[in-house]
């Protein structure tokens, strides 16, 4: 606002992206490599302690899958070109040198919504920081130490890049020229035990939901299982019994003889019906013999058509080739033409 004095509001910060269209996040997120998240996300841990266990000191960690430490272009794709003096309530923010490089940033840390801010200026308070940080999305904590630096923790993850978006930034509280009321942002990723923890539980139920997604696709193709076999009873027995004498159903019988068998119904009491059951079985020996004896003699027959087939080809064949060699003879090869007699050459070979 003109005068400097009046709350800021999204729509006059050029860095604020535009609320009513939720897929211009989308492209972003994508565009820098990241999971697209709603503007009003939840964060993964709803009861998540605020304190941050965190801040320096802290040595790299490896994430648990590599290649997921992308850095990003230093300005999102939907920010911007241009920078524009930013006016806050108690103080004013003046953007840096257009032509100067853009400031140099760490490896982006897998789950990142933590960020360090280095140049405050020294009566520079929290109250400030946050008067700032807050246009870029909501804030878990602020982490502000005895010297010009803080740590800043977000809500989600795209908000950091709002914030990194302000690294380079001249800071001028209200109006004052002195030395200590001034200060130039440095905005980059920061390592957070929080931040790690909570994208390695989001790695871990993604990677739950992947495998529960394979089992179901598994047992959609998976062959259906054999129906159990019925327990023996005298009825069943004289049901299985019947079936031993039709042809089509003899299959099925004696599957559930053999597993009667060899579960041990056989006793002094069902040694009869056992015995009956058998021979019914032993009564199908005949019909598979007199079978096989009349697919052999098909599989005669076949083979005998096969050879006279065959040998018919083979004689059509041979006399192919007779002509291919009458007519390369030089009575009558001299009256063919040059590609005549390159293709008669040619078919010769082939059927040879």
């Amino acid at each position: 606002s003109a005068d400097g004095g009046g709350n800021l509001s999204l729509d006059s910060i050029p860095m604020g992206l535009p609320m009513s269209d939720p897929t211009a996040w989308t492209t972003a997120m994508n565009n820098l490599g990241m999971a697209p998240m709603g503007m009003t996300g939840q964060p993964l841990l709803p009861d998540f302690d605020p304190a941050l266990g965190m801040m320096t000191g802290i040595p790299p960690i490896n994430p648990m899958m590599p290649g997921l430490g992308i850095v990003p272009p230093p300005i999102p794709p939907d920010m911007p070109a241009v920078k524009e003096i930013i006016h806050c309530k108690s103080c004013t923010l003046f953007p840096p040198n257009p032509h100067l490089p853009p400031p140099a940033t760490r490896e982006r840390p897998p789950g990142c919504k933590t960020v360090f801010v280095g140049g405050l200026p020294e009566n520079g308070t929290e109250q400030i920081i946050m008067e700032v940080f807050e246009q870029c999305g909501e804030v878990i904590a602020i982490r502000k130490s005895k010297k010009n630096f803080c740590h800043i923790r977000f809500a989600e993850e795209f908000m950091v890049d709002k914030a990194l978006y302000l690294s380079g930034y001249r800071i001028r509280l209200g109006s004052s020229t002195d030395k200590k009321d001034t200060g130039r942002l440095h905005v980059d990723f920061a390592q957070a035990r929080d931040d790690l923890y909570e994208w390695e539980c989001k790695q871990r139920m993604l990677a739950r939901e992947e495998r529960h997604r394979r089992r179901l696709e598994e047992e959609r193709f998976r062959p259906p299982s054999p129906p159990p076999v019925v327990h023996y009873s005298d009825h069943e027995c004289s049901v299985v019994a019947e079936k031993l004498k039709d042809d089509t159903k003899f299959l099925e019988a004696i599957q559930t003889l053999l597993t009667w068998i060899e579960r041990g119904e056989v006793n002094r009491r069902t040694a009869n019906n056992f015995y009956s059951m058998i021979q019914s079985a032993n009564s199908h020996i005949r019909r598979l013999v007199n079978e096989k004896a009349a697919h052999e003699k098909e599989m005669e027959e076949a083979k005998e058509k096969f050879k006279l087939a065959l040998s018919g080809i083979l004689v059509q064949f041979e006399q192919i080739v007779a002509v291919y060699h009458s007519a390369s003879k030089q009575k009558a090869w001299d009256h063919f033409t040059k590609a005549q007699r390159k293709n008669i050459s040619v078919w010769c070979k082939q059927a040879e």
